[in-house]
């Protein structure tokens, strides 16, 4: 009887890992891309394309990427079109991502950003800030804390903050009674 051998050429596991996490999130073409960034590629060292990750799902029996049949409210948004619709500087959206003010997902580093755009979000940016709230600085003073675990506590729904989008002090929250 003839031995079996492994294959010599195989894709890492480590690839196939993140395919198949990325596989349901995200269609092959995104994917693709994201794997690039990342400068991985295929078992015979080229580049990922559509077609080669399908390939390699296929192979692998990675199911593809369905967008559910029932869509979570809001819009899903690059940091960019997120961007146009606050009104704001794509570079500030990223930060508020990575600060948790804005929740936003990503599923592997290198993949694309995206935020939900809902009302609730939309509500977040005004023009004047409420009654009760205060700049970020005044929140850290009363509640004690530094900025960050401020920032922790809006990210953990904790405390409401809302962004004023006008004029030079443009961070507010509520600490309330916390």
């Amino acid at each position: 009887m003839p031995r079996s051998r492994p294959a010599t050429v195989r894709t890492d596991e480590e690839t196939l890992a993140l395919l198949r996490r990325l596989a349901a999130r995200h269609p092959d073409e995104v994917i693709a891309g994201i794997l690039n960034r990342q400068g991985r590629t295929t078992a015979r060292g080229l580049p990922f394309t559509a077609n080669l990750v399908g390939n390699t799902r296929r192979h692998w029996n990675i199911p593809r990427y369905e967008p559910p049949a029932e869509q979570p409210v809001g819009e899903l948004m690059s940091i960019k079109q997120a961007a146009v619709v606050l009104n704001m500087a794509p570079s500030t959206l990223h930060r508020w991502v990575n600060d948790g003010f804005v929740v936003g997902e990503q599923v592997t580093p290198g993949a694309p950003w995206q935020i939900r755009m809902s009302d609730d979000l939309a509500r977040q940016f005004v023009e004047d800030a409420p009654e009760g709230y205060v700049v970020m600085q005044e929140a850290t003073k009363r509640l004690g804390v530094s900025r960050q675990t401020v920032l922790q506590r809006v990210k953990r729904g904790e405390l409401e903050a809302v962004h004023v989008c006008q004029g030079r002090r443009k961070g507010f929250t509520n600490p309330g009674d916390r």
